[in-house]
């Protein structure tokens, strides 16, 4: 006879049948690895294994789990496709749908099978094999039904969606509704809460380095002025870290509105030491100071429409102050947008491998039933954080790497110790 089983223990023989797919599991080992408390209870000749399972219920279970990529792309993707993936098939025995072009997939039921085959090779290569959209389905008149709809029709056990603020805000309002969402962070722009890096940003700053290096020599050559305008809608993260790595002169961020009278007192200053170029990088976002008040700005925008997460199409802002500079200093001024080129290209090695720790965590999350919540990384360590948390507030860069970029350029006389 078994001892008595409490609560929602339950008695595993090395050799048992999952609960619900039937399949059998040869090594109880599986399981114990991923369990919250583990003890062994030897009952007669037999050692027989406890698992407490009252908080996370669905870790002996083979599941099927969908996954998605949603908003802007970038080098990372497939790493943590394949993870995910790869995880779950050799170690939990689960199923996967890939849902393509993010949201619009499960609003349109778009799919595609995620096996061995479909992640064959995918490591190394920029984009997402599931194709990606800015579709928003709380934009949509019944669309997180229909959502919910299609995770039922595909019979799913959980859902992970790999994306920015914006997809994960749909998550959330999924997992509100009751369905089990797990989310990845994805941005370049580094901006996402509750986490200390998303995948995709290393690689992004990493190639607007490489171009700053490049305009490096000829704005050298031509003894000019130049304009380096890179990604960063709220937050300058790519336009810091580019900056401070390429060795730029000034460099200019949403998160501080700039005088551009300050701007071109620097080039002046450093043009009368003897440096006859420069070099400025300037984020998308980067709001000119207003002449009411200096601490407040508005970003320059191509058009005025907004996406369906309400965001303006950002851009022109590297144009204007070139203009600016060249009319105050009498320097020759050009600039250089680089656009989409910083989401495109094969991921560095340090996304590789963040992409690949963020995928496991996801399917592990999902077997825990951490559902609601997203896989962060907070020092070297991968965690777990409720959705809320990542989606309140936008990660805005700090203080001391801006003094670093301030230490780093010419000073204004006020600014002198």
């Amino acid at each position: 006879m078994l001892p008595q089983i409490e609560l929602e223990e339950f008695v595993i023989r090395r050799k048992l049948h999952r609960l619900r797919h039937s399949t059998l599991l040869t090594d109880a080992n599986i399981l114990l690895t991923h369990a919250p408390k583990v003890y062994y209870a030897p009952h007669n000749t037999l050692p027989y294994v406890t698992i407490n399972t009252t908080t996370h219920r669905r870790m002996a279970y083979a599941m099927r789990v969908g996954v998605l990529t949603g908003g802007g792309d970038c080098p990372g993707l497939n790493a943590v496709i394949r993870a995910v993936v790869r995880k779950g098939i050799l170690h939990y025995d689960d199923e996967f749908v890939g849902f393509l072009e993010g949201w619009r997939g499960v609003l349109e039921n778009k799919t595609m099978v995620l096996d061995y085959d479909s992640i064959s090779g995918i490591l190394p290569r920029g984009g997402t094999i599931l194709r990606t959209s800015r579709t928003n389905p709380a934009k949509r008149d019944g669309g997180l039904q229909r959502c919910m709809e299609t995770l039922k029709h595909n019979n799913l056990d959980a859902l992970i969606a790999i994306g920015g603020d914006d997809t994960n805000s749909v998550a959330q309002k999924l997992f509100e509704q009751g369905i089990n969402v797990v989310g990845v962070p994805k941005t370049i722009d580094n901006d996402l809460s509750g986490t200390d890096f998303c995948f995709g940003f290393d690689t992004a700053v990493n190639t607007a380095m490489e171009a700053i290096d490049r305009v490096h020599t000829t704005a050298e050559a031509h003894q000019r002025v130049m304009v380096v305008e890179v990604m960063g809608r709220d937050a300058g993260w790519i336009a810091m870290y580019s900056g401070i790595a390429g060795g730029a002169d000034v460099v200019l961020i949403p998160e501080k509105p700039f005088d551009v009278e300050e701007v071109a007192e620097r080039i002046r200053l450093r043009h009368a030491r003897g440096r006859y170029f420069s070099v400025i990088v300037v984020a998308e976002g980067a709001k000119f100071a207003s002449d009411v008040d200096p601490s407040q700005g508005a970003p320059v925008v191509t058009e005025m429409g907004k996406d369906e997460f309400g965001h303006v199409r950002l851009g022109g802002v590297g144009q204007i102050l070139a203009r600016e500079v060249e009319r105050r200093t009498g320097l020759e001024t050009r600039y250089v947008v680089l656009g989409h080129i910083q989401r495109g290209g094969s991921p560095s090695a340090f996304d590789r491998v963040l992409a690949s720790r963020y995928g496991i965590g996801a399917i592990d999350m999902v077997h825990r039933g951490e559902f609601g919540c997203m896989v962060a990384l907070r020092g070297n360590d991968i965690v777990s954080v409720p959705l809320t948390e990542a989606i309140n507030k936008n990660r805005l860069v700090d203080r001391a790497l801006v003094d670093v970029a301030l230490g780093l350029s010419e000073p204004l006389k006020n600014e002198k110790k």
